[in-house]
């Protein structure tokens, strides 16, 4: 069992990886080489690096403080008592190897020792090591960022006990939330060998075919199911100089031709490292971004090319848009032909060297790089006949992999080896795919917004399918009947989540709000927000349990149906907020009652506590519209509870939910019904007192002072003493306050412009 964690090496990497393991609950020994004047300055200045880190390195930077820092010469005792040590030095072998050295007789003999590097073999790192050592020694190869790239590559030898790799497997997976991928030990392994083989080509081609850095980045990106970053902007972010460590370190390894272009050498040496250095492809000058003129070096006006045939394509499915890209005309049409040529031609002669199958070559580019789909499964999107057109279009042999190929690489379950039969696909144990029960005819009930599966022994997911999981008439009109389908079919509860990439829920669907709104349909919409509250309630006080699964943006109204739940589960990256007030509205489907409850409660064991700090807390979270940056955030700030449950792996996100239903299932009993103390007038002159001082200060807008006091207003149960309250009374001044906010010109502004570009209004 791994309890304790050694890094070696504080540079981006392995501090990266300390703050992932503390996040993960795993204490860690930080060390580096020995400073001149404080000789741990090296791992200290390492863990300051993750601490100030964007996007954050530690999902709570309280818990930085178990990290043990120190340096090499004075502290690799520390090592002793840990179970696993990471090797995250100098991208050399010798430094490594004198490291491993020096390690063999510290380490006590079940500890596991594993490297780091992004392409040096295994077997060059272990020359002169013990039979031992080698046993319990292989790769792990983490992507940066570590805490948000998925993919871990596990790089065992010959030699590496079967035992060792599992439970390293086992750990990354369960504990770090990894996708982890079994590579051969050859240079670059699976993910950087493919991926920055693409890299070299995009750039090589966009001289070619005279494209500038722009376009290239506009074709390179979601256009082929790639993140937003696409080539240049993930170069940037990767930096220059490593970009250029890594190809030559390929090319002298491997014997291929991996060269940068001149330009690129040029930025390199002048320092122009990318996002680090300030200035590389791109460059950022007073909020504006600049790009580089190849040609001049000098850089100019961002110039993001309008592309009317791509305009059409974008809200098709990947599978479908993948193969009508490729048809495109012009210059455009011919840089995306040849670059699909090559790297396609590259991975189908590649994948039998460096994986065991190509299921993992898919994996380790979607896992870290970030692709929609893995190449294999473009090339199938794409039909294995067009591929062969296009190899042949630009000079390039057939290779034997596609020759085995039955019409494509996936048929149904299973998938195509290298050995030229058909295998069942893999099957991950703990991992619930909804996509495979839908296919299986899982689903109990279906909308157009909404679906009811089965997710097996009892219990069902409701599973929500509008654009970024938005909450309509439709999706509730669902969990309504899905709550009586379960209790009418005596199953035995329910999970609420969905597979979507990004966002659980991003709240109520605004479009609509605003457009009854805009028509004055007043009744309508009272019946609506009343609606979405008994949706909320009915969360809480149905007769089985409920756990919901969030994930990613969980804002709004997906917020208040997990605040509502028996029992979260929630995935470590959970970005959850109540940020109705950034359009000028406030919680109305129980979000305010909710925290109000929630606070007030954990105050209520403390007869000396001050009841207006639950007042105040909830009005801080709500009027200044908080987001959690990961669950254990969340936790801190009130959106979780002790109870609730974190999943490192997104993947086991749904299978944890569905064991949380089982645990609670036997003997359930929905919760009684509170009474909630409010303290009237008193908490509301303190809040309207506090909002006035921050709009005197200039802190705040009118608007925004107006928000507030609706929100002092619910929180503080209206004017009168202080006295109890039902749910119901509180959600009644919640829906009235909402409702007058949205008849305001100003929060229909802010709505409006939120839905336009995706960002707040201040007015």
């Amino acid at each position: 069992m791994i309890k304790k964690v050694g890094v070696v090496g504080a540079g981006t990497m392995g501090s990266g990886i300390a703050a992932l393991l503390v996040s993960a609950g795993v204490p860690v020994v930080l060390l580096d080489i020995p400073g001149k004047e404080d000789r741990n300055e090296p791992a200290k200045k390492g863990l300051e690096r993750a601490l100030k880190a964007k996007p954050a390195a530690f999902m709570d930077p309280d818990l930085a403080r178990n990290v043990e820092i120190g340096n090499t010469e004075d502290h690799l005792e520390r090592l002793r008592d840990c179970d696993w040590v990471v090797e995250a030095i100098v991208e050399k072998p010798e430094p490594k190897q004198a490291l491993y050295a020096r390690l063999e007789g510290l380490l006590k003999p079940t500890a596991i020792v594993s490297s780091n590097t992004s392409g040096i073999p295994m077997a060059v790192l272990l020359e002169g090591r013990s039979e031992g050592f080698r046993k319990r020694f292989l790769g792990t190869h983490f992507f940066n960022p570590p805490r948000y790239l998925h993919l871990l590559e596990l790089i065992p030898t010959p030699e590496t006990d079967p035992q060792v790799l599992e439970a390293i497997r086992r750990f990354g997976e369960r504990i770090l939330g990894k996708g982890t991928v079994l590579a051969k030990d050859r240079p670059g392994f699976i993910a950087n060998r493919l991926g920055v083989y693409g890299m070299v080509q995009a750039v090589r081609l966009m001289e070619k075919h005279g494209l500038s850095i722009d376009e290239v980045d506009a074709l390179t990106g979601p256009l082929l199911g790639r993140p937003n970053s696409a080539t240049f902007r993930t170069a940037d972010l990767t930096g220059l100089d490593v970009l250029r460590l890594v190809t030559e370190e390929l090319a002298q390894a491997t014997g291929e031709d991996f060269a940068l272009p001149p330009w690129v050498l040029r930025l390199v040496e002048e320092g122009r490292l990318g996002e680090k250095a300030g200035a590389g492809f791109y460059k950022r000058v007073n909020g504006e971004i600049l790009t580089l003129d190849p040609r001049t070096l000098d850089y100019g006006p961002r110039a993001k090319p309008d592309l009317p045939e791509v305009r059409t394509l974008r809200d098709l499915p990947l599978a479908e848009r993948l193969p009508r890209v490729l048809e495109l005309p012009g210059k455009y049409g011919a840089f995306l032909r040849e670059l699909f040529a090559k790297t396609a031609h590259y991975t189908l002669e590649k994948a039998p060297e460096i994986a065991y199958d190509l299921v993992a070559v898919d994996q380790a580019l979607e896992w870290g790089f970030g692709w929609e789909m893995g190449p294999f499964k473009n090339m199938d999107a794409v039909g294995l006949a067009r591929v062969k057109d296009l190899l042949a279009e630009h000079g390039l042999p057939l290779p034997e992999l596609l020759e085995k190929a039955d019409g494509a690489f996936y048929k149904g379950n299973t998938f195509l080896g290298f050995d030229g039969a058909y295998h069942p696909l893999p099957q991950r144990e703990g991992v619930v795919s909804l996509k495979a029960l839908r296919s299986e005819g899982k689903t109990l009930l279906e909308g157009k917004e909404a679906a009811l599966l089965d997710l097996g022994d009892g219990v069902v997911l409701l599973e929500f399918r509008t654009k970024m999981n938005a909450i309509g008439e439709g999706v509730i009109r669902m969990l309504q009947k899905s709550l009586e389908y379960v209790e009418e079919k005596g199953y035995l509860g329910l999970v609420i989540g969905n597979e979507d990439p990004r966002a659980f829920s991003a709240g109520a669907n605004l479009a609509l709000i605003l457009s009854g709104a805009q028509e004055g349909d007043w009744d309508e919409l009272s019946f609506a927000v009343r609606q979405f509250q008994k949706a909320s309630m009915s969360l809480r006080y149905s007769p089985f349990p409920v756990v919901v699964a969030p994930f990613g943006l969980t804002l709004g109204g997906g917020a208040e149906f997990t605040l509502h739940a028996d029992l979260v589960q929630a995935h470590a990256e959970l970005y959850m907020g109540l940020v109705e007030a950034g359009v000028g509205l406030l919680p109305a489907g129980g979000g305010t009652k909710e925290m109000l409850l929630r606070f007030t409660e954990e105050l209520s064991p403390y007869e000396e506590a001050d009841p207006f700090e639950a007042v105040k807390r909830a009005f801080g979270l709500i009027a200044m519209a908080r987001t959690s940056t990961s669950a254990l955030e969340a936790r801190k700030m009130g959106f979780l509870r002790d109870r609730d449950r974190i999943s490192m792996n997104r993947d086991f996100l749904i299978a944890d939910a569905k064991r949380r239903v089982l645990e609670l299932a036997p003997d359930y009993r929905p919760p009684l019904s509170p009474r909630i103390r409010v303290l009237g007038s008193e908490a509301l002159g303190n809040l309207r007192y506090a909002v006035w001082a921050f709009h005197e200060a200039g802190e705040i807008t009118d608007h925004d002072m107006r928000i507030g006091l609706e929100i002092a207003y619910v929180l503080s149960g209206g004017e009168g003493p202080a006295r109890e309250v039902s749910e119901w009374d509180l959600l009644d001044l919640e829906r009235e306050a909402f409702l007058k906010l949205l008849g305001t010109r100003k929060t229909q502004e802010r709505i409006a412009y939120t839905l336009k570009t995706g960002k707040p209004l201040r007015n």
